[in-house]
């Protein structure tokens, strides 16, 4: 069963288009990237099934569902989180109030603080601090932590390596490989082939707001993986 799916879309920001005849797809236990430069539509796909961007042409299904008219909670009620660009913490909340907020979706699940406190001790240590306060690093894990509290079946990252040092991303990998492991998918859209490489079972590329590969992993090595990109 498909978790997200995008068929031949078309969006707009306003008479910017887009993304032109987009389609992908995440299953169930799947994990999968988008590749692609700065600008070419990738944030835009997320944006879509956010309802941020504007689908003038083709279908979105999220989770079983296909909203005539997709909010900015559609996702979130479907199961599907969003750790965005910049990761967005709220800057006036502590640790504790940041997290909160990811569980007013109110989906049932294991996901709650202690076991998002579990996943990252430092966010225990400092729960009652401002969540901007910290390094970003740290930030990172509010921001998935505070994703996972609504439960998903499917956890959107964008961008997540964006600013983190290369010790961070690695173990940002090893977390997507085992909540993987543990029953949610993961999109991870990102620019870090060594991090997609990792995470990755799947790829999508993007080019000029249009899909122009996609392939699995398997066999694949970070250098072909540049190239296949480079286009």
């Amino acid at each position: 069963m498909n978790l997200l799916t995008l068929k031949d879309v078309d969006s707009f920001y306003g008479k910017a288009h887009v993304l032109h005849g987009v389609s992908l797809s995440v299953a169930k236990g799947e994990r999968v990237a988008i590749l692609g430069r700065n600008g070419v539509g990738k944030t835009t796909v997320v944006n879509s099934f956010l309802g941020i961007a504007r689908i003038r042409n083709g279908m979105i299904d999220l989770n079983g569902q296909r909203p005539a008219h997709i909010r900015h909670f559609s996702a979130a009620k479907a199961g599907i989180a969003v750790v965005p660009q910049g990761r967005r913490i709220v800057p006036t909340l502590t640790v504790l109030e940041n997290l909160e907020l990811g569980a007013a979706v109110d989906r049932k699940g294991p996901w709650n603080v202690e076991m998002v406190f579990d996943l990252f001790p430092i966010l225990r240590e400092r729960r009652s601090q401002l969540g901007t306060s910290m390094s970003g690093g740290q930030q990172q894990m509010l921001a998935i932590g505070r994703a996972l509290m609504s439960n998903p079946d499917l956890l959107v990252l964008d961008e997540p390596s964006e600013g983190l040092a290369p010790v961070i991303v690695d173990e940002l990998g090893d977390l997507c490989i085992n909540l993987g492991n543990q029953g949610t998918s993961i999109l991870l859209i990102e620019q870090n082939f060594g991090l997609v490489h990792k995470v990755a079972e799947r790829y999508y590329v993007l080019s000029k707001g249009m899909v122009i590969e996609e392939g699995t992993m398997a066999g694949l090595s970070i250098e072909s993986l540049k190239k296949h990109v480079a286009v």
